[in-house]
């Protein structure tokens, strides 16, 4: 039986199933690589509704792997330099490359990607690092789209995880004083990357990488070069001379080349990851906790769970508490609450939306307390007496209330 004009044709040859349409129109004769004809007619349905909607398509297409996406994805990472270059490699090797790796990327859906959704959350990843996962998978499919000849016609639909792992802590001025007594006891070093963080508000990488040169101690400024930081820009920093910061600085620099590490442990080594010391730190500060990796509860001094009857090394312990970032969040909030301008303080961080003091929750009950009592002071300055205006009802029970007390 002959088909409707326009809805192309299958014929068997050598055993497989070829399919016939029409592409501006020209005849196009492609093979479906299989021996069925119900899944050749799908692929033929395909076709024609790629033509008919104007998708870019290409022979050869549908056999595109997410591997192969994968390498054209790390290899812009590459190209471009970007600093997140191991992070990338690392979620698409660790997680992405077993679920995804083997497949064809036209064949890659929405039940695809719940599938993996699922089995990462029974893994224990939060949503926030699946969102990254996903955005990495999401930037494969874009690249090949934009790809000549394009690899893929279409980015599949990747919905966005809600997350709820928005920090809200905030170091107040007499908990800093307890970290630095603890940092200080660890080393110089410790001590004035505590001081620059909760001074500046600087990202743990940016204060890690510093060099000596970077520190003017003549006219009291640090410089951090273009291309150091997250976002690439250019960032310049003045400190009070003679303060407890541009002491700590003078120590630091004491005894080095302009091209040394700033901070350095008492070997000379380059300071790469502090997070064991960090976290003894915070606990002796009593603004972190170790807990049992098993149940979660609070182990003793010696790392012993009192739930598990297990006593744990300390390396084998998981941490929970302030992190290094929170500082971040904290010199913000100082600065604002010092009468700093937000654009001052952005510039200072190196933020550049002032979405910051959204995204971080820069308020603390302390600042809702101060807030009322303002209120309550501007109200009785302009005479406002609350009880005189309250009803004769609210009145009674007031003084009844009183009574009782007494």
């Amino acid at each position: 039986m002959r088909r409707e004009r326009g809805t192309g044709s299958i014929y068997p040859r050598g055993g497989v199933w070829w399919i016939k349409y029409y592409k501006d129109g020209a005849p196009i004769r492609e093979s479906s690589g299989t021996t069925s004809k119900t899944r050749a007619n799908r692929l033929l349905q395909r076709r024609l509704r790629a033509v008919s909607s104007g998708e870019p398509f290409r022979l050869g297409m549908e056999k595109i792997k997410v591997c192969e996406l994968a390498e054209d994805f790390l290899q812009d990472y590459r190209i471009n330099r970007l600093k997140s270059l191991d992070d990338a490699e690392a979620r698409w090797r660790l997680h992405l490359q077993n679920w995804f790796g083997h497949l064809r990327a036209a064949y890659v859906g929405t039940d695809t990607i719940k599938g993996y959704i699922e089995q990462r959350q029974q893994e224990g990843g939060s949503n926030g690092t699946i969102n990254r996962e996903l955005a990495a998978l999401r930037r494969m499919f874009s690249l090949g789209v934009k790809a000549t000849p394009p690899k893929v016609y279409r980015v599949p639909p990747i919905a966005r995880l809600k997350e709820n792992n928005v920090r809200k802590g905030f170091v107040t001025i007499e908990r800093y004083a307890k970290l630095a007594d603890a940092c200080s006891s660890v080393g110089l070093w410790l001590r004035t990357m505590l001081e620059v963080g909760y001074t500046f508000g600087w990202r743990v990488s940016e204060v890690k990488k510093l060099k000596v040169g970077q520190v003017d101690m003549g006219s009291s400024r640090i410089l951090l070069d273009p291309g150091t930081t997250k976002n690439d820009d250019g960032r310049v920093v003045r400190f009070k001379p003679g303060s407890v910061l541009a002491n700590l600085l003078v120590a630091c620099c004491q005894g080095k080349q302009v091209d040394d590490c700033l901070f350095t442990r008492e070997d000379g080594s380059p300071i790469r990851d502090f997070r064991t010391a960090w976290a003894k730190v915070c606990c002796a500060a009593e603004l972190g906790q170790m807990v049992c990796p098993q149940c979660s509860k609070v182990v003793d001094a010696k790392g012993r769970c009192a739930k598990c009857s297990v006593e744990w090394k300390f390396k084998d312990l998981k941490y929970v508490g302030l992190i290094f970032h929170d500082l971040r969040r904290s010199a913000a909030r100082n600065a604002r609450a010092s009468g700093v301008a937000e654009g001052v303080i952005m510039k200072m961080g190196g933020w550049k939306t002032r979405s910051v003091f959204d995204r971080y929750a820069i308020v603390a009950e302390s600042d809702m307390v101060d807030a009322i009592e303002k209120v309550e002071a501007l109200r009785a300055q302009i005479g406002h007496n609350q009880r005189e205006s309250e009803p004769k009802e609210v009145q009674d029970h007031g003084s009844r209330f009183k009574g009782n007390l007494q």
